[in-house]
């Protein structure tokens, strides 16, 4: 990471999910939730800070935009993945069974909590220098990345400046046991149906229906 803490307590409260305070004999021990609120807190100032020094000509809806990418999930994990932050999150049994370690959603959590610890170890300046060398510095591809886009909310402005109102996503369908669930989920938009999509959580598959929907709208190019 590049980074010694100096409370060692903060970095062992961000390795640990809520899963894992539910296990018999564990219940003492505070998970990370916390720490990621802090953390999610930070990372948006700083991240927002460092486009606004940048990139002086953007505007605020392009800064916006580009925040969002950086900041979001799939960003997150895959740069935790690079320091291997999920071999050292402490799960639950059934988090373990299902593959917990490698989800997007729990290693990017970590991420964040990790930045809350770091953040109350050593000032938001240690957290600027971690940012600097695990994320900031992939900029230009995170941004320009189209896995990173965030296609609910571009699906909402494109129907706001449609005059078309505020699409609403639909769980249609569940299948497999609690720890495969796949969601189905659609999108409505006055009153009919412009996107499905498919996933292991609803945030996924509601990604899914509304890059459908935009596509289907001449909005985005490509399936």
């Amino acid at each position: 990471m590049g980074y010694a803490f100096k409370d060692p307590s903060l970095l062992a409260t961000a390795l640990v999910h809520r899963s894992y305070t539910h296990t018999e004999g564990h219940g003492h021990i505070p998970c990370n939730e916390r720490l990621e609120f802090l953390g999610d807190a930070v990372l948006n100032v700083l991240v927002a800070e460092h486009l606004y020094h940048t990139f002086p000509d953007k505007r605020e809806g392009d800064l916006t935009k580009m925040k969002s990418r950086i900041v979001s999930r799939v960003a997150l994990a895959e740069k935790a993945r690079e320091f291997e932050l999920g071999q050292y999150l402490l799960l639950g049994p059934g988090e373990e069974h299902c593959g917990g370690r490698s989800r997007t959603s729990i290693i990017a959590d970590g991420f964040e909590a990790l930045l809350g610890a770091m953040y109350l170890d050593g000032g938001a300046e240690a957290v600027k220098c971690f940012l600097l060398r695990h994320l900031l510095n992939d900029l230009e591809r995170i941004i320009s990345a189209e896995e990173h886009a965030n296609y609910k909310s571009r699906l909402l402005e494109h129907c706001q400046g449609l005059g078309r109102g505020k699409p609403l996503y639909r769980v249609s369908r569940e299948t497999g046991p609690d720890h495969e669930k796949e969601f189905t989920v659609v999108v409505e938009i006055e009153n009919a149906i412009k996107g499905r999509g498919v996933g292991r959580t609803k945030r996924e598959a509601e990604q899914r229906a509304a890059r459908e929907a935009l596509k289907k709208m001449g909005a985005i190019d490509g399936l």
